[in-house]
């Protein structure tokens, strides 16, 4: 009798946990459903807005773009305004910040991740460069005005603001830099070493060929920030002016997104600079998908090289 008694309260003991297991189950099932559509929606609502902002600017723009608007000059008349000047200086910007950010960054990620000891002053400059990542683009443009513009007095030159858009992206380029070098297997390097290689060459012939992928990836992502912001420059002067072309680093200059800001601010006055606003955003758009393919070929080379 007790045996049954107890073979009874065990199988009703199972029951029960059967149910409470598939309740929670239920639970969780419902909730992963919840979070899937409330994902999906919201992923929607970008894309939706998106859409939307693109088709909006296309079509604002579209009509404008003709070969005097992309070799002419900037203009106090709206007909006649080109954006040539901004163009050039844009690709004069980037030709500072491409280099300066890739030297230093990358230079910068080997040495705290191969050279410097670890200890409390490696995890104090880790935090900072990290925390830098996060610091508003104006704060660097301020910086910017203190050091270059009036310490050296270089003025709003090309130089001036390619260093500091350089030192507005550096965090990131170190970042992505160190994620890659930790990225390489130890058994690349440990076999190097095993063959007499020295650190330097083990780094050089090793290290940074398997991790040049993830480097260029931070790279983009920099490149594309920089060529985006114009806080920074605002902020160190640079007009959106009836000026020459610039020719050399030491020549005054502006750049596709300040020219996008300026006219985007006349156009509550004169209503055909929101057109002129939206074909030089679609140029911005062609010059930034040109430069980011030409990194994502030269990345996806070394990647299927190493």
């Amino acid at each position: 009798m007790n045996i049954d008694t107890t073979t009874q309260t065990n199988t009703t003991s199972k029951y029960i946990d059967q149910n409470t297991v598939q309740k929670r189950m239920n639970k969780r099932l419902i909730k992963n459903n919840l979070a899937k559509g409330l994902f999906f929606v919201s992923t929607m609502f970008g894309l939706v807005v998106l859409a939307i902002l693109i088709f909006r600017v296309f079509s604002q723009g579209i009509g404008w773009i003709n070969v005097d608007f992309l070799t002419g000059r900037l203009s106090n008349n709206p007909d006649r305004a080109g954006i040539m000047g901004a163009i050039l200086g844009t690709l004069w910007l980037m030709a500072v910040v491409a280099p300066v950010t890739m030297l230093l960054g990358v230079g910068t990620a080997i040495y705290l991740e191969a050279y410097a000891k670890k200890g409390k002053i490696h995890s104090f400059i880790q935090a900072n460069i990290s925390n830098l990542a996060g610091v508003p683009s104006i704060v660097f443009g301020i910086l910017g005005m203190t050091i270059f513009v009036r310490a050296l007095d270089l003025g709003g030159v090309v130089l001036a603001g390619g260093l500091t858009m350089s030192l507005l992206v550096l965090p990131i380029v170190v970042v992505a830099s160190q994620e890659a070098i930790r990225a390489v297997p130890n058994h690349l390097s440990e076999a190097s070493y095993g063959m007499g290689a020295t650190k330097w060459q083990t780094i050089k012939n090793v290290i940074l060929p398997a991790a040049l992928p993830g480097i260029l990836t931070g790279a983009i992502l920099s490149l594309s920030r920089a060529i985006g912001e114009t806080a920074p420059l605002i902020v160190i002067g640079i007009p959106a002016l009836l000026i020459p072309f610039p020719g050399g680093l030491m020549d005054r200059f502006t750049i596709l997104p300040v020219q996008i800001y300026y006219w985007t601010i006349d156009a509550s006055l004169v209503a055909e600079y929101a057109n002129l606003a939206a074909a030089t955003i679609i140029v911005l758009l062609i010059v930034l998908f040109i430069l980011n393919s030409t990194a994502i070929i030269i990345r996806n080379k070394f990647q299927q090289r190493y």
